[in-house]
This record gives structure tokens, C-alpha cells and sequence, in this order.
């Protein structure tokens, strides 16, 4: 897939140049699902995020509401119990993942769960655009202090990615680069701390910083 990894969706014009580049084709021309799953394990979030996130609009401006030709819910915890028969199509006819936040442990285990992670690596030319967690479960790890899921049975992610990400540098009083930088010291290999104005892409093997704000890479 063509990955852009974000902390708070696509904030500024250089963000949105990188998805129009991966979808080859204007937002307004795109076709996107929108997966809240994260949100249901995170203790932060409930109902009324999810019905902001799936209204679009001026309520997820910087994700849902981004003007997309056609806007549809996909989520995971449902897949199970409908058939891969029904689900699948749904997914490789839309141009775009728009993967929320939430808990990205809870969003690894359904993934798997729900077949979704299996059918990645055909989907080569799907865009997923993630925001925080929804970026986060392509790493390997997330970092203790980033589970928030009580049943998650330790920290780790999907490992589509050989780097961990550590998001909303500097938007919460918790998450300086102080703390950044002992997170890096856990999780011990390749990792980035951004911003709400800094995206990841990974293009055909091709990892590329793209910044209107602070990031800092560690490893």
C-alpha cells in the first residue's frame, strides 16, 4: 500500500500535496472508507468521537471531511460476522483507507482479526492515510506508555513499517520531546516523534518526511 502516516490528519496544503500525488487524482475525485475502529479501545474516546469522525464535515476536517467524492464506514469489528464475500469488494473499490485514532493494539488485533491485515499487501495501489493510532499500528511497536487497551497482551503493532512513531509531539503537556526521547530509549530502534503538521509517506519502499511543523528522528 501507499502509506501516509500522520498525527492529526491532513493539516496543511504540503500534507494534502503527498495524498493527491499517492491517489494520482484529486480528493474530490476519490472514493474513501473511514475506519473508527481504535477509537472503541481507547478509554478517551466513545460514541459521540465516532458519530464526529463519521459526519465529516467541519466535525473531522482534517480526515472524513476533506471533500471526498464518496465517504462510507468500515468497521472492523463487524467483518467477522458478514463474509469476506461481502466485505473485500468494499475495500478494493475504495481509493483510500481513513484509519482513526484510538488504540493501536486494539486496531492490530482487529485488523488481524478481521482479515484486513492479511489483504494489505494486494492492495498496492490503495492509499491508507492514518492518524495517530491508525498510523501507529503499522509500526512495529507502539511504546508501553502509548497502550491504552487493558486486554492488549504487550505493545506490539502489525510491522508493516521497521520504524515506530510517536505522535502529537508537543499538542499535549505529556508529550514533549523530554518524552519523546525516553519512549526512543524503550522501544530501541528507528522512530519518529511529530507534530500535528508532519506526515510519514512510504511510497514503493520509499520512506519521506513531509513537515510544516516539528519532527524529530531518532535510531
Amino acid at each position: 500500500m501507499k502509506l501516509l502516516l500522520t498525527s492529526g490528519g491532513v493539516t496543511n496544503a504540503s500534507i494534502r500535496a503527498a495524498l493527491v500525488q499517492m491517489l494520482g487524482k484529486p480528493v474530490e475525485e476519490s472514493t474513501a472508507l473511514v475506519v473508527p475502529t481504535a477509537q472503541w479501545g481507547h478509554p478517551m474516546c466513545g460514541p459521540a468521537s465516532v458519530r464526529r469522525l463519521a459526519a465529516a464535515g467541519a466535525e473531522s476536517p482534517h480526515l472524513a471531511g476533506l471533500g471526498w467524492a464518496s465517504l462510507g464506514v468500515l468497521e472492523l469489528t463487524a467483518l467477522p460476522t458478514i463474509g469476506a464475500e461481502r466485505w473485500v469488494p468494499w475495500v478494493r473499490e475504495a481509493d483510500v483507507l481513513l484509519v482513526d485514532g484510538g488504540d493501536a493494539t486494539y486496531l492490530s488485533h482487529w485488523m488481524r482479526g478481521s482479515g484486513l491485515a492479511d489483504l494489505l499487501p494486494s492492495l498496492t495501489d490503495t492509499v491508507w492515510v492514518g492518524v495517530s493510532a491508525g498510523s501507529m499500528v503499522m509500526t512495529p511497536r507502539i511504546g508501553t506508555s502509548f497502550v491504552a487497551w487493558p486486554a492488549a497482551p504487550d505493545d506490539s503493532a502489525l510491522g508493516v513499517v521497521d520504524f515506530s512513531i510517536f505522535p502529537h509531539l508537543d499538542a499535549f503537556p505529556s508529550n514533549t520531546l523530554e518524552a519523546a526521547q525516553r519512549w526512543a530509549a524503550e522501544i530501541g530502534g528507528p522512530a519518529y516523534a511529530i507534530d500535528e503538521q508532519t506526515a510519514i509517506t512510504l511510497v514503493d519502499g520509499t520512506v519521506e518526511v513531509v513537515s510544516e511543523g516539528r519532527w524529530t528522528r531518532f535510531g
